[in-house]
């Protein structure tokens, strides 16, 4: 049985808005400083109004109380968007990976966090914008943990033992996630296509923008039994990773003119 369909809450972009980023899946941590400079550079240049990152940004988030630890990994990422949401503006969805992110980080960066699923209103259409894991179905295992670690009684318990101890526990997570990649059995399943029709047809959206699955690629959905109806597309967002072969970063870019995709790891 698929999950109730959830609310998206509107998000109507300004008026002066002429170009909007999309990024997700840096997983951004210590061990992969090619990554955290490419995505610092990213920052330091785009041109975009806004900037959506759709979740995943980090690698683990242990909590936000890891800011006010000096000289942190996490302390000098939230420095780095605090800087960059002064002059861009910054908007941030929870991952499966980081989704510990609450208020301190929004009070410490200047960045919302917004809920998943968002609908932005943005050139004459709506966006549906998630990190996407909800949506893939497949994965069970997965989504009785996600239905876990969204509860707040469940976070509050693991947020109450000692931020060392957290640390602990993000590096036994990424040595599980690298030990599934190496023995090829690290894939999270692909979106279901007819839970996302749902999601689209509920929020009276035409297009969804999306992470998680790391398989960017442009998709057309159409509604069971309705061939003539108009055609709904699914994007999926690459994520970022700069040690790999080939190394792979890129934003998904919007425009009154339509959507691009460009490339930002060296060929």
């Amino acid at each position: 049985m698929n999950p109730p369909v959830p609310d998206a809450r509107e998000f109507v972009a300004p008026a002066g808005w002429r170009m909007v980023d999309f990024v997700s899946d840096m997983h951004l941590d210590a061990a992969h400083p090619a990554t955290v400079r490419a995505f610092a550079g990213y920052l330091a240049a785009t041109p975009a109004d806004a900037v959506f990152l759709l979740g995943d940004v980090f690698e683990v988030w242990p909590g936000d109380d890891a800011l006010d630890e000096p000289a942190s990994f996490e302390a000098d990422c939230g420095e780095l968007l605090r800087r960059t949401a002064l002059r861009t503006l910054l908007f941030f969805m929870h991952g499966n990976r980081d989704f510990l992110v609450a208020e301190g980080f929004s009070r410490r960066t200047g960045i919302p966090v917004l809920d998943d699923p968002t609908v932005l209103c943005f050139a004459g259409r709506r966006w549906l914008l998630s990190h996407g894991d909800a949506l893939c179905l497949g994965d069970v295992d997965y989504q009785r943990f996600r239905a876990t670690a969204r509860n707040p009684q469940w976070q509050a318990q693991v947020l109450s033992r000692p931020l060392a101890e957290r640390r602990a526990l993000g590096r036994s997570v990424r040595t599980e996630s690298e030990a599934r990649k190496q023995s090829g059995t690290g894939f999270y399943g692909d979106v279901d296509a007819a839970a996302a029709v749902t999601w689209l047809q509920a929020a009276r959206a035409e297009a969804l923008i999306h992470g998680h699955t790391h398989l960017p690629a442009d998709h057309v959905l159409r509604p069971q039994g309705a061939a003539t109806a108009p055609a709904l597309t699914r994007h999926v967002l690459t994520d970022w990773d700069l040690d790999a072969a080939p190394a792979r970063a890129g934003v998904l870019r919007l425009t009154p003119q339509g959507l691009e995709r460009i490339a930002l790891a060296p060929s």
